[in-house]
This record gives structure tokens, sequence and C-alpha cells, in this order.
């Protein structure tokens, strides 16, 4: 089958991946469409260490081809949009409703891929999802079953970029009607937090991006304000914001979001900067009850909160298919990943 792996020093499309049945409590996947994120690119430039040879991939929809013993929630045929977070469900972290801190869900990545035949090499999975295949393994909390009317190539778009950032509003910061936001940075995650804070109640929303082109989108996500530089933020929110969210992985921008805050406001750090960058503020800033927040993936639930943004999406609420700039056939990899470099897209979309 074809799929993408990246060697360590490239990234190729190949046609003899193979991926083993699912074994007790694993899903097996056709995965329809996959989601190009800048986390995968993170690892083909080395931001974001990883084993290697991998299959990449990690914000993926499809359909259900098996279930192993001990499966029940879904079943084959069914519609399911993939998860990252393999977390085991029964810690003190997941029965406290927080899986996206579950130390099992983080690290230890499986080996369920190979090429060659039997005995072949095998492959590392990504993010224990590996959605850049055209079949993988999962673990059965993170096939999330959803209506047949979400098209897929838009529900793949939900298990990373719309519950990090959405999420992030919603779980993390909690932004309460009245509110106000500032959004730096407009790619993937950013929108997602623009309707975020839309769905939550935000009345003043200002979106930050040094690429003019990107405006009507921001607005139409839900921003009610648009600027080039965060130089103008003030003159929007002159005491500050309620919450800043950092969506571009920039230490320097970091500094700059607790600068932007009010009292009692929340930077929330979404933005993957390199894993041994540093970034300084002035601690007397804070004492003015203000927090910087750390956000892994949305602080979701996926079995939660997956279906209620299919709802939100069903009832017109949360945007998804424009969210999806573009589709590539997965044999075109390399020119979405261009295009998604360049900011031509808000999110490039792999099918198979």
């Amino acid at each position: 089958m074809r799929g993408v792996v990246f060697d360590g020093e490239q990234v190729r499309v190949v046609q003899d991946l193979e991926v083993r049945p699912p074994g007790p409590g694993e899903v097996l996947v056709a995965v329809v469409a996959a989601g190009l994120c800048h986390s995968d690119l993170s690892v083909v430039n080395g931001t974001i260490p990883f084993p290697t040879p991998v299959v990449l991939g990690h914000e993926g929809a499809g359909v259900v081809e098996a279930v192993g013993p001990g499966v029940t929630h879904v079943v084959p045929g069914d519609h399911v949009a993939l998860s990252t977070l393999a977390n085991c469900g029964a810690c003190p972290d997941c029965d406290r409703g927080r899986p996206t801190m579950c130390r099992k869900a983080i690290g230890m990545p499986g080996r369920p891929f190979s090429r060659g035949g039997r005995g072949g090499e095998p492959l590392f999975q990504f993010a224990a999802n590996s959605s850049f295949a055209e079949r993988t393994v999962v673990k059965a909390v993170q096939a999330v079953k959803i209506p047949d009317t979400v098209p897929l190539t838009s529900a793949a778009l939900i298990g990373c970029g719309v519950l990090t950032g959405v999420g992030a509003v919603l779980n993390r910061a909690r932004v309460d009607r009245g509110e106000n936001v500032v959004v730096i940075g407009t790619g993937g995650i950013g929108l997602n937090v623009l309707q975020g804070a839309r769905i939550a109640g935000a009345t003043t929303i200002v979106a930050v991006d040094t690429n003019p082109a990107k405006e009507p989108t921001a607005l139409r996500f839900g921003a009610t304000h648009f600027l080039a530089s965060t130089d103008g933020v003030r003159e929007i929110l002159p005491t500050g914001a309620d919450h800043v969210f950092e969506c571009v992985g920039h230490t320097g921008l970091v500094r700059t979001a607790i600068d932007l805050l009010d009292r009692h406001g929340q930077a929330v750090l979404l933005g993957m900067t390199a894993p041994k960058a540093e970034a300084t503020f002035a601690p007397a800033a804070m004492f003015l009850d203000k927090s910087i927040l750390g956000c892994r993936y949305g602080s979701s639930r996926p079995q939660k909160d997956i279906p209620l943004y299919a709802e939100l999406y069903r009832t017109g609420r949360l945007l998804l298919d424009e969210l999806v700039t573009a589709t590539y056939p997965v044999e075109e990899f390399a020119r979405a990943a261009e295009d998604a470099e360049r900011g031509k897209v808000a999110r490039a979309v792999l099918t198979f």
C-alpha cells in the first residue's frame, strides 16, 4: 500500500508499505483523507525529534476495516476521525478526564508498519497515528465514530487542528462570554482558535498575521479585527487582552503575548518551538494575576470533543469545509508540503 515515509534524510511516497492486523483493543482504519499539519513538517526539519524510519501523518479520517478483540464502540464500515491520543484510560489522569496528561499517551512509539514483505524493515508510527498511509492501526480509544454526513476530507482536520485550536479556547483557557482574545498567527491552529473564541462568545477577537492575504479567512472564522503586526493591538484593547494565543512558535512572540495581557490575563502557548529554545519575560509583569499556560492537544477529550465538534459542524457553528484550502493525491505530497511551507493553504489535505 501507499504511504509517506521519512527515513531521517528524505521524504518519499512508497508503494510497498504494510501494516499488521489489529490486535486486542485496536482498530484497522482505511484512511480516506489526512490533513498536512506543520508538526509533520517539523519532524522532517528536526524541530520535533522522532525516531526513523517513520510513517508520517497524524490528522486523518477514514472507514473502519476491522477491529480487534474487545472493541465494541465501532464496527467495520463506521466512519471515524482519528485522534493522536493513545491514552490508557485507567491512570489517575485519565480518570480525572485529562487524557492529554496520560503518560502512556506520550512517547513510546510503536512499529506496526513494515516494508519488504514478511520479515521486512519495521517502521515507526508517528504520534500513534500515521495517517499518511492507506491503512493504519490505532488503539480503540483513538478511533472516534462520526456521522456519515460529515465529509471525510473535512473530518480529517478535527483530529489535530480543530481539537488543538478550539480545545485550547474551550478547555484550557475557558474563554467566557464578553471577553476579548488576541490570536497571533492565523494558520491552521490559529483559525481554529479564532472560531473557538467566536463559539465561546468572545466579543473582540483580534487576529494578527504578517500575511495580509489571510485577512478575509480570519474574519470569516471569527476575527473582529485583523492586524499585520501586534503593534496595533493596544489601540483596539487599550488595557490589554483577557487571552492571547501564540500560535507561531516564536520565542519573541511568547514575550509579546505576555506583554499584551490585561490584569488577570492568560497567555496560551500553542506554537511549537525548538525543544531547547528559551523565551524571556519580566516576572514583575505577572504580579497582576497574569498566567502563562501551556496546552497539549487542546486539553482535549477526543471521545467527547470530536462528536461535539461534528455536531457543531452539522448545525453550522463550526467551520470545517472552509479549512480545506486544497486537496492533493498522496503522490503529490511534495507539492502539498511546499504550498504549506509558503503559507498558500490554511490546510492541505492528502487523499487516498
